[in-house]
């Protein structure tokens, strides 16, 4: 079994590897166990080879994932003890998503509110229905935003906006979120099953190594400092050019066919 939680659902189809948060009743909000249980999943999709690309959504239509799961916070969230573990377990989660050797998709439906922008955040992509909804709404809880999620914000849309959507705490349209650069495409709410599945299919044909290197090189050239590991994004580029993959892909240009990537 993929997933140790039921509230996790994770199955393979195809070239890709399905995360769906299953707790619809609450809007799919995220408790412990089910950041527990990501790390479960993420691990095995990080070796499998034949998932190509991961995408997470949330069960139904009514949200992707209202964010952490409020109602278990006086058991499992109330002592500075429990706080810390409960931040780390999440935010390690989230790295993991964030720096997974796979490029990664949001699939999002319905509300994407407080720490379910931040697991969106962490995907290299986020493909929305046009109906869905965004929001951090912290400032009305009292609750922090925990500051790595925060600099994703600002990453994407620019600290302007991150004032705005963490000030107001109001909730945005995907147009809006779209404007702000947060969302990468916005489609039709009865056609983003087929848009997300052709996305899929056409990153699943790519060469992995090429999407590795890239995706790596594009984590480092973010951390907008001078200690920049150049050598290492060097390396992951050389590693493509002496790949089997380089050869297979130059043969079918010249032989006039789809090629067949086989991540080596």
């Amino acid at each position: 079994m993929i997933s140790p939680s039921e509230r996790v659902i994770a199955r393979i189809e195809g070239p890709t590897g399905w995360l769906i948060f299953n707790q619809p009743e609450r809007n799919n909000s995220v408790t412990l166990e089910m950041w527990q249980a990501m790390h479960a999943v993420l691990d095995h999709y990080a070796e499998n080879p034949d998932v190509r690309v991961i995408v997470v959504s949330g069960a139904g239509d009514r949200a992707f994932t209202a964010g952490a799961d409020v109602s278990e916070f006086d058991t499992v969230r109330s002592t500075p003890e429990q706080v810390a573990y409960y931040n780390k377990t999440g935010e390690t989660a989230s790295r993991k998503l964030y720096t997974i050797n796979k490029p990664t998709i949001a699939m999002i439906r319905g509300f994407c509110m407080g720490g379910g922008i931040g697991i969106a955040l962490a995907c290299d992509m986020r493909l929305s229905a046009a109906s869905a909804r965004f929001g951090i709404p912290a400032a009305k809880l009292g609750l922090g935003y925990s500051w790595p999620g925060l600099k994703m914000i600002i990453d994407l849309a620019g600290p302007a906006f991150a004032r705005e959507i963490l000030f107001t705490g109001r909730t945005f349209t995907a147009a809006e979120a779209h404007g702000m650069g947060l969302v990468n495409r916005v489609v039709a709410d009865d056609e983003l099953a087929d848009f997300v599945q052709a996305y899929c299919d056409m990153i699943g044909g790519n060469a992995p190594l090429t999407i590795q290197a890239a995706k790596n090189i594009i984590i480092e050239l973010m951390k907008h400092d001078d200690n920049l590991d150049i050598p290492r994004m060097e390396d992951l580029d050389a590693r493509c050019y002496a790949s089997e993959d380089y050869i297979e892909g130059r043969r079918a240009f010249l032989e006039k066919r789809k090629p067949v990537f086989r991540g080596r």
